[in-house]
């Protein structure tokens, strides 16, 4: 309906609605029996119906979308018939020899706000209980009777934006709530009758409402959703709510980053304060996945000053301003710095300008196939530039020098994790004669880096598959960007000089089973989305190493971290390799490689728990 047809219907409805009003009021009030003047009726009914539309004007009325009328727009309904009631009261108590008729007045008043109020809240009930029931709406079970479960049934209920998902019943485990409603909607019963609630009352969409959920609960509650074949969205988790407050447009799909992720790890504030806070640290790699979340999580300890080097000027300029933009009140200076780790001059340089009290050094090549075919390129960054930086924090005096290594350094069979192993060698071995605690710090896989599965899965996903994965029984370990840099952090507050310290990574995963997850997560079932085995990579393993359980010794030195110590190695081995590699072939500098690596075959299972 047009604007002006709009506004003219409300007036003629009102109007009605004005006119007969007083005179209903003064036939409940006063029955035929009492004497009325009738050009006071009048004359009180004329300037009721001016009024009524002075004032409806001045509250805007005529000019609200009732459909989505609310508290605010009965508040407005209740000012503007109050105030005609008494400008109309004024009216009669001048016309008609000063005196009111006070009961038909209040009974008019509240005749005007029954049935103005009516005829407009009518339009919202019609539109919400019937009309907007009869749309292409997704029915929605929320799971979690609880505030944030409250919130989104509520939002769902009264969104003003457009909304596909249709509320209809909530799923909670407190038997105390089974059977009782909220916002109108029935607690059907708990979360292991989803199954059969999602067959029973037809549901096309479930919202996980419960922030405060664990990992292990978490990806239990998952399990059983995704066992409905629906789709299954949650609520952010608990710590990512800075706001305070949840709405529906903050609903997010359930990531394998959710259903993998552990339950995080509780820090040493104080030590890592005593190290971090108004001092300067230094991160290589600083726009790669660890790096940044490594630079993310110093600036919650506010340091004086960091140093964000990189080689890639986007990436470094990313980070630069997300930290800028976000920690803008802090009182850090920032300092991007463009280097490459190979450029020896340039990072003694930096060191010496700057002197960092730590150094997190987490620049490396590390996608394993093409280190196979590159590595000569290998070996001028992992190892080289490992050298440079740690030589340069040596000669300078820095406290502290943490490695970001890997698994893969663990028996090594592909270039890049011989590359990373020599590397450790290299920390190890100025760790011996140098005052600055050297430390290297080595996990598995972390979900979401850019060279890890996951972005590779979603992409095939989005252009509809099919998804490769290498071999069925191929395992590796997983942990999340954000707590594989919180346990770097940490283990760099422990070290004394030398260690290598292991990240616990939990239990293995088998890529094709995360491969699956991932396909469901994002909606799809393995009939359209389906997988491909391509075959072994060259330089992969089938299965990834942590730690023999042999060379296990009870107890971790922190939580989720131990310390392991490896054998000794022949450093000349590693002198003649950088001195030698730009001669060497591809096939000559893999082997001297693994003869630094396995210089004796007695001792592959270099590190031990301690």
């Amino acid at each position: 309906m047009g604007y002006k047809k709009r506004i003219l219907l409300l007036v003629l409805l009102d109007s009605l609605i004005v006119s007969t009003a007083i005179f209903i009021a003064s036939w409940i009030v006063y029955p035929g029996t009492q004497n009325i003047s009738i050009a006071t009726m009048v004359i009180t009914s004329i300037a009721l119906l001016l009024f009524h539309h002075v004032f409806a004007f001045g509250y805007k009325l005529y000019h609200k979308v009732w459909a989505y009328a609310s508290v605010g727009e009965l508040i407005a309904i209740v000012k503007a018939i109050t105030f005609t009631i008494i400008a109309t009261g004024v009216v009669q108590f001048l016309v008609n020899d000063f005196s009111i008729y006070k009961r038909a007045l209040i009974v008019t008043w509240l005749l005007h706000i029954i049935l103005i109020g009516g005829s407009r809240f009518v339009w919202r009930i019609y539109r919400d209980r019937y009309m907007r029931d009869k749309e292409d709406r997704q029915r929605t079970l929320i799971v979690g009777a609880g505030a944030a479960g409250a919130m989104i049934a509520r939002q769902l209920k009264n969104e003003q934006q457009n909304t596909e998902l249709l509320p209809v019943a909530f799923a909670d485990d407190d038997m105390a709530k089974h059977k009782m409603q909220l916002y109108d909607l029935p607690v059907a019963g708990s979360t292991k009758e989803i199954p059969s609630l999602v067959k029973d009352l037809e549901i096309d969409h479930i919202v996980i409402a419960i922030p405060s959920l664990t990992n292990g609960a978490l990806t239990e509650m998952v399990a059983i959703c995704n066992s409905t074949n629906v789709k299954v969205q949650m609520v952010p988790k608990i710590e990512d709510i800075v706001s305070g407050k949840i709405s529906v447009s903050s609903l997010k799909n359930v990531d394998v980053e959710d259903v993998l992720g552990r339950d995080p790890v509780e820090l040493d504030i104080n030590s890592i304060s005593e190290y971090v806070t108004g001092n300067t640290v230094m991160v290589t790699g600083a726009g790669g996945s660890i790096g940044s979340e490594i630079c993310r999580q110093l600036m919650r300890f506010t340091p004086s000053k960091i140093l964000l080097v990189g080689h890639g000027e986007f990436s470094i300029y990313s980070i630069d301003m997300e930290l800028r933009q976000k920690y803008q009140q802090k009182d850090i200076e920032i300092v991007p710095v463009i280097a490459d780790v190979q450029d020896r001059e340039r990072i003694f340089e930096i060191v010496q300008q700057h002197n960092p009290r730590i150094i997190y050094h987490a620049a490396a090549h590390k996608h394993v196939p093409l280190m196979e075919y590159n590595p000569h390129e290998a070996v001028k960054n992992n190892i080289i530039g490992t050298r440079n930086v740690a030589e340069a924090a040596d000669t300078y005096g820095i406290h502290t020098f943490v490695l970001v290594s890997t698994d893969k350094a663990v028996n090594p069979t592909n270039v890049m994790g011989a590359t990373k192993r020599v590397a450790e060698m290299v920390v190890q071995n100025l760790a011996k004669k140098s005052k600055t605690k050297f430390v290297a710090v080595r996990f598995g896989n972390v979900l979401g880096s850019r060279g890890s599965v996951i972005p590779l899965f979603k992409k095939q996903i989005e252009q509809g598959g099919p998804v490769t994965v290498t071999h069925p029984d191929m395992t590796r370990y997983f942990m999340t960007i954000p707590e594989a840099s919180r346990l770097v952090i940490q283990a760099g507050t422990l070290c004394q000089g030398g260690e290598i310290f292991v990240l616990d990574m939990g239990e293995p995963v088998k890529i094709v089973d995360l491969a699956k997850n991932l396909i469901k997560l994002s909606g799809y079932t393995e009939a359209e989305i389906p997988i491909q085995f391509s075959g072994i990579r060259p330089g992969e393993k089938m299965y990834e190493e942590l730690l023999g359980e042999d060379e296990v010794h009870p107890g971790a030195v922190y939580e989720k971290i131990y310390v392991g110590k490896t054998v000794d190695v022949e450093f000349e081995q590693v002198v003649d390799l950088i001195e030698s590699f730009p001669n060497q072939t591809k096939e000559g500098l893999k082997e001297q490689l693994m003869n630094i690596v396995y210089y004796d075959s007695q001792k592959k299972s270099e590190v031990v728990r301690s």
